[in-house]
């Protein structure tokens, strides 16, 4: 008798916590960016599994990646979702809808290019990057990627430009300035490079 109450009692907890773990996850947008078949050569011959990548983000400026093995799909989705989640990065965003500054990304022989973009635009991304660019809650960016399409490395290169990005706090703290400094610096036409006539 004491078995099953102890049994039942952590039947209850376990019913208890994933609704706990629902609530965190709620938050989070998750997308599958590829599956593979994959094979590993044994004595007997081989044995198929299934490799998938994952990226996810909560719509806010923070994202992640991650992959994931097993002998089932659904199994590997899981895995590539648990250390994505664990992987996760802030990148600053202007206005909450696009990047601060164009930049550019490497990993192997993956390339992408990033520009941000004004209201409307909408993300011009292809494949991976178009997955990493919504999770992550960028409304208009314009994408390239230059190179190897191998999703692993167009993701990893993504993050890799994402990461450079900084924003106009950030550079202030570091130049020892005030952000109003910098902004004002921004909003005068010579700091665009527009060259002034000569009259």
């Amino acid at each position: 008798m004491a078995e099953e109450r102890g049994e039942r009692r952590g039947r209850r907890r376990d019913r208890e916590q994933p609704r706990e773990r629902e609530e965190e996850v709620s938050e989070l947008v998750d997308k599958l960016v590829g599956i593979n078949r994959v094979a590993k050569t044994v004595k007997g011959g081989k044995n198929f599994g299934f490799a998938a990548l994952v990226v996810v983000g909560d719509q806010k400026g923070r994202a992640g990646f991650g992959k994931g093995k097993a002998r089932e799909v659904p199994e590997a989705i899981r895995k590539a979702t648990e250390e994505a989640k664990r992987n996760m990065v802030r990148i600053p965003l202007r206005e909450g809808r696009t990047l601060h500054h164009d930049g550019s990304g490497r990993h192997g022989a993956g390339k992408v290019v990033l520009r941000a973009a004004p209201p409307g635009t909408g993300v011009i991304a292809g494949g991976p990057m178009r997955a990493v660019m919504e999770v992550l809650g960028v409304q208009d960016v314009v994408g390239k990627s230059i190179g190897s399409s191998n999703p692993y490395n167009m993701v990893r290169a993504t993050f890799d430009a994402l990461k450079k990005q900084s924003s106009p706090r950030q550079v202030a703290n570091r130049r020892g300035l005030k952000v109003s400094d910098l902004v004002a610096r921004r909003k005068d036409g010579a700091s665009l490079g527009e060259v002034p006539a000569e009259g």
